[in-house]
């Protein structure tokens, strides 16, 4: 019975449930509407830790906004041995064996990885998995790769050039698809050529289709991009991982993880970092992320490299279209061999990476916006990033943790490129952010730029934008979502 294959739905009672499970630091109390909030450091302050339940049990809990109803089992199961896998040098199977597949898979799969050896210790696997070519029709198809118990890591370990998990999917369309990753560990030093260790792409997908993309209890290491996941419409969740570093060659346009314009990147108990460095080069980021909506919850991100020196970026290139909302992110600077650029968060507007159906209004500047003399009245009708609890480390007083980079006139033609974005004033502006108890070693938390606020108070009706699940429903709500 494929019990960890079968998503639960989870409506407003199981999200509760779920939060209480899985949420180390839950969104603050919403406060009663109607009452102004003083937004004091106290009044944000998280929760004690809740019990946490079995990772078997964990592993049946998703993300409300996330509709796995429509998913059926996968057509094909197959478990790989320990021994005879690592003796062999490649994957050996207990009962049906992948060579019956020819390549080819259709209707879903299901990778089992035994998870210890004859004396009882983890598995490593001394190559990447082999990852059959999909076929047929994609409706409520899952691929799963976990270990066969659930909380014990296996590991894959290759200095092959090509080492990765590529999941790659073509003219999905209105199809619904569903790809997770459980207790495995990818430690790849020499994959230089694929785009990502893990390389999720969903090619061809247009409303209501959907790739969701859950990665839990993993490790990834290696490729251009340690997690590189093209545009599209997809929904992605991580937790309790970590992102290690990337290995690729072309420092600044490679990432820890490379994340382009989808609908939801969230991520909870997840570090960030070991973006791969040059010396005399400002390299790049550990988390590069233009989804339309971001959900970042006790995130560790740091410059801190493996084997180069330091990144001398913003540790998280995110864009300022859309929504963003974080709790409890943790940002650590060391030292790069060259002059850090300012701000750890950048919120940037040259690029349009999204589709243009991912955003309820114009992303560029017209005549159809300004902002009102009180913006906080109005955060339900702009791009909106909030961000709670946040504590910055840094070798040096930073000047300020977060910049909001302004809207531009117009797009380059043929190109994705944002211009004009000079040459805007602050009231054609449709972006507020907003922090409530930031700490740590900075002058100021945001730049001097756009509409920005440190600890506001906030008026009646505006308090669920500290409420996660509300931000959500609102963000995904403008788009149909």
């Amino acid at each position: 019975m494929l019990i960890l294959a079968l998503p639960i739905l989870l409506g407003i009672a199981g999200l509760s449930k779920a939060c209480a499970a899985i949420d180390e630091a839950p969104s603050p109390p919403t406060v009663p509407a109607g009452k102004a909030v003083a937004a004091q450091p106290a009044s944000l302050g998280a929760a004690p830790p809740a019990p946490r339940l079995p990772p078997a049990d964990l592993d049946k809990l998703y993300p409300f906004y996330m509709p796995m109803d429509a998913l059926r089992q996968p057509a094909i199961k197959l478990t790989v041995k320990c021994d005879a896998s690592r003796a062999a040098g490649r994957e050996v199977y207990a009962g049906r064996d992948g060579e019956s597949l020819y390549g080819r898979a259709e209707g879903g799969y299901e990778f089992v990885y035994e998870a210890l050896d004859s004396a009882g210790q983890p598995c490593v696997y001394p190559f990447a998995p082999w990852m059959p070519q999909i076929v047929g029709s994609l409706q409520g198809t899952q691929y799963i790769l976990r270990s066969s118990i659930p909380g014990q890591r296996v590991t894959f370990r290759s200095n092959n050039e090509w080492a990765t998990i590529d999941l790659r999917m073509f003219d999905i369309g209105q199809q619904r698809v569903h790809f997770e990753m459980r207790d495995i560990e990818l430690d790849f030093p020499g994959a230089v050529q694929p785009m990502g260790a893990v390389h999720l792409e969903a090619v061809g997908t247009a409303r209501p289709g959907l790739l969701t993309a859950v990665i839990r209890r993993s490790k990834i290491y290696g490729g251009k991009n340690a997690l590189f996941v093209p545009g599209g419409q997809t929904m992605l969740y991580i937790e309790d991982s970590e992102l290690a570093g990337n290995v690729g060659s072309n420092v600044d346009q490679e990432h820890t993880s490379y994340i382009n314009g989808i609908l939801v990147s969230h991520f909870r108990n997840t570090s960030f970092h070991g973006q791969l460095a040059w010396q005399n080069i400002a390299s790049g980021h550990q988390i590069k992320d233009k989804a339309y909506l971001r959900i970042y919850e006790n995130v560790t991100v740091s410059n801190q490299p493996n084997t180069s020196t330091p990144s001398a970026m913003p540790l998280i290139d995110a864009s300022s279209f859309g929504f963003t909302w974080s709790d409890n992110l943790h940002l650590q600077r060391v030292a790069p061999a060259q002059a850090p650029r300012d701000a750890l968060i950048d919120l940037r507007s040259e690029i349009l990476y999204g589709a243009p159906e991912n955003y309820p209004w114009n992303v560029l500047v017209d005549g159809a916006w300004l902002m009102p003399a009180s913006p906080l009245t109005v955060l339900d009708k702009v791009y909106l990033s909030v961000f709670l609890n946040t504590r910055v480390d840094s070798f040096r007083t930073e000047p300020y943790a977060i910049a909001l980079r302004p809207q531009g006139t117009s797009i380059a033609p043929g190109t994705t490129t944002v211009e004009g974005n000079d040459s805007t004033n602050r009231a054609q502006q449709r972006m507020v952010s907003l922090a409530f108890n930031t700490t740590g070693r900075f002058k100021q938390v945001y730049s001097n730029e756009g509409w920005t606020f440190t600890d506001p108070e906030l008026p009646a009706g505006a308090e669920w934008v500290t409420d996660r699940d509300a931000f959500i429903r609102h963000a995904l709500g403008l788009i149909g979502r």
